[in-house]
């Protein structure tokens, strides 16, 4: 019995889809893998029968968040991560998180580094990565994992946390990570949730994942239209008052640029 299972949100015909499992089955620590989709299609259950990887339809009517919660909700392990189906992991990933998951009296979450893949590439440094990181490294030490304090802080100034990079320890949380509330800042969102609960947040520090950056993500559609910059300055509102807010949203919508490919 494994501790720990990939749930992979698939959307309707992705050629990265392949790429992701190919990562997962390539784990040091070997994990459940089951796909997630609304859109059920032959692409994807071709390669769920070439993996041999249970494929189950969203009953709901389907989106973005609609579809972790219920890859969320179906997944019967202690630890959870929500793959991105243009995503890779390498290889130690499972095995670095469950470590430091076991290693920990009350685990909520573990997220990691990452990198970007652009336009064929892997990109382990850039201003956004550096930001970020900066971010977060206060989390680096263990006396902070459980201050509810630190982590509103660094989360009141943005979001560091990828969300791809994410297990979540199920006995510790909520049934429903996600709202149905945003387009973009969803992950912001559920990380402003959870960040108030007793527990820990274990970051690691090396980079364990790759996120693809490319013109038909989420993100940077949302960038895009803008609708990224409205929803940003609506989480800032929930740490800073009106005035500190649009300051804060200015900046952090420059920052969010690199997402334009």
């Amino acid at each position: 019995m494994n501790d720990h299972t990939f749930v992979i949100c698939a959307y309707k015909e992705c050629h990265y889809l392949e790429e992701l499992i190919e990562s997962l089955l390539a784990q040091t620590v070997k994990s459940d893998i089951i796909i997630e989709t609304s859109t059920p299609n032959e692409f994807i259950q071709s390669i769920a029968s070439k993996y041999e990887i249970p494929v189950y339809a969203n009953p709901g009517k389907g989106g973005i968040t609609e579809d972790w919660n219920y890859g969320y909700s179906i997944a019967d392990t202690p630890f959870v991560t929500i793959a991105h189906q243009d995503d890779t992991y390498r290889p130690e990933y499972t095995e670095t998180m469950l470590r430091a998951m076991k290693q920990s009296e009350r685990p909520l979450v573990f997220f990691t580094n990452y990198a970007e893949i652009r336009n064929g590439e892997v990109v382990e440094d850039n201003r956004l990565l550096r930001v970020k990181r900066m971010m977060l490294h206060p989390m680096r030490d263990y006396r902070f994992r459980s201050s509810i304090w630190m982590r509103r802080r660094i989360l009141s100034f943005g979001d560091p946390i990828l969300c791809p990079s994410v297990t979540f320890a199920k006995k510790n949380l909520p049934e429903q990570i996600f709202e149905n509330h945003f387009l973009a800042s969803e992950d912001w969102e559920a990380w402003e949730k959870l960040s108030k609960l007793q527990g820990d947040f274990l970051y690691d520090s090396h980079i364990l994942m790759c996120h693809r950056i490319h013109p038909d993500s989420t993100t940077t559609l949302a960038v895009r239209t803008h609708a990224r910059e409205r929803e940003d300055y609506e989480m800032y509102r929930r740490f800073w008052p009106d005035w500190m807010a649009k300051i804060l949203v200015h900046f952090y919508s420059k920052s969010e640029d690199s997402n334009n490919v």
